[in-house]
């Protein structure tokens, strides 16, 4: 038999009630009494339970002499700590914000109900764009539940938040050994034999800290953190992505650390201050095969019209196909780009199209997870589903490049169809580079449509 349910959802400007089915999560459902018509407002500190371990530089297991002695006593051992904020728009109607250094992710789809065999209060959050949401029950001012996403298979993470708190991983304030603002060669994975270079962006104040990790394939967004004492920590989470980061400041002014993302991948990493080192270029790391020149693909698109750069809205026209994922954090950065440029830049010359990998099996849920994306990000261009999520799936339906190494990759693309420009990954908002990609992108493309009368 069925387990049917009552939500009150509170969205800005508006309260509906619905009723949906959610078997896992209640049994039943009145809405409660409170002094609030939602959650109390203010700021909530929430921890994800990556671990019952902490994170450290040597996830198999073997005893590494200059690597061991790596506990961190400051924090919880494998909780990811992130804060949000409950604001209210209007008595009935309140929205939350995630928040990651300078970024704050609006969270507005919110619904309520109650669990009849405990008596708690119950919650479902979904994130925007993400096909990932936060559920529970509500009770003392505390929520306490898990973090789904539904892009990976039996993909849940224990989730406790607790009203009233500010901090991210500590109210301790010790006295940082140095100051770690500005520029470090990165090595991850140096625990493998397949260790790959970022480049580490800090911003010190005190003990508080910010940056990213820009890595040849894309950054990783918005850290917050601390310095205590010798030691570092930085967390970013989005509905998307969960990292971790802790690390020790050696005596000889580098850190060595260990690295988590969620509860299936971790890694070590070590860093040391390079102002002069870069990366590789991104324009280098995908090109065309030998003898190829043309981007060729058929791809459907959300109404089952098979695309291709033939088709009239396309013919003779300057193209940036962007090769994403509904479930890429880095592709919604560029995405949200894309969408800012043709605002401001719109041309009858000039189109955009998405071709998207999905995690999704299931037809009816990639484009459901498609719609989505498009509606939310309100993409005024088409995006096509392409194949899987996998590099291989992507390097596969898109034969002519000699592989594709990084979600997103932009391809600039000239009335002819022949490809001018790749570039893999992304440098985000979060990096000292986003403003050369911007103007590299902008010039680029200005370039394409200048040839419009060039045979």
């Amino acid at each position: 038999m069925m387990n049917h349910s009552i939500w009150r959802p509170l969205r800005t400007g508006q309260v509906l009630i619905w009723g949906i089915s959610l078997g896992l999560l209640l049994n039943g459902c009145i809405v409660a009494d409170s002094p609030f018509n939602g959650l109390p407002p203010g700021y909530w500190r929430g921890t994800l339970k990556l671990v019952n371990i902490p994170v450290t530089p040597n996830p198999k297991g073997q005893p590494l002499p200059e690597k061991t002695n790596m506990e961190f006593d400051e924090v919880t051992e494998g909780e990811l700590p992130f804060l949000m904020e409950v604001k209210y728009s209007s008595p009935d109607s309140f929205y939350l914000e995630i928040i990651n250094g300078q970024e704050r992710i609006p969270l507005r789809d919110i619904a309520f109900g109650r669990n009849p065999r405990t008596g708690k209060d119950t919650f479902l959050i979904r994130f925007p764009v993400y096909q990932s949401y936060l559920r529970g029950e509500f009770s003392e001012n505390v929520l306490e539940g898990e973090w789904v996403d539904e892009t990976r298979e039996n993909y849940r993470v224990p989730f406790l938040a607790r009203h009233g708190r500010n901090h991210r991983f500590t109210t301790l304030q010790k006295k940082p050994f140095m100051d770690i603002t500005g520029k470090w060669e990165t090595t991850f994975e140096t625990d493998t034999d397949h260790p790959y270079k970022a480049i580490g962006e800090f911003t010190q104040q005190g003990n508080q800290l910010f940056g990213t990790f820009l890595t040849e394939t894309g950054d990783y967004r918005f850290l917050e953190g601390t310095v205590q004492g010798n030691k570092v920590y930085l967390s970013a989470f989005d509905g998307a992505h969960a990292f971790l980061f802790e690390a020790k400041i050696q005596p000889d002014s580098t850190l060595l650390g260990g690295f988590r993302s969620g509860t299936r991948y971790q890694c070590a990493w070590e860093a040391k201050r390079n102002p002069l080192f870069q990366l590789r270029d991104p324009h280098e790391l995908t090109g065309m095969k030998t003898g190829f020149s043309e981007l060729s693909f058929r791809f459907k698109n959300a109404s089952g019209e098979e695309i291709t750069l033939e088709n009239p809205r396309y013919a003779n026209k300057v193209k940036v196909v962007q090769i994403m994922g509904t479930w890429c954090p880095n592709c919604r950065d560029e995405t949200e780009f894309l969408v800012n440029y043709l605002r401001r830049n719109s041309n009858p010359d000039l189109e955009i199209i998405g071709l998207a990998f999905e995690r999704f099996k299931e037809e009816a849920k990639v484009w459901q997870a498609l719609q989505n994306y498009t509606n939310q990000m309100n993409v005024p261009y088409e995006i096509l589903h392409a194949g899987g999520a996998r590099h291989d799936d992507a390097s596969k339906a898109l034969p002519m490049l000699t592989e594709v190494v990084a979600f997103p990759t932009l391809l600039l693309i000239d009335r002819k169809n022949r490809v001018r420009k790749i570039h893999a990954g992304f440098a985000g908002p979060a990096t000292s580079g986003y403003g050369e990609f911007k103007k590299d992108f902008e010039s680029s493309v200005q370039q394409l449509l200048n040839e419009k009368n060039v045979q």
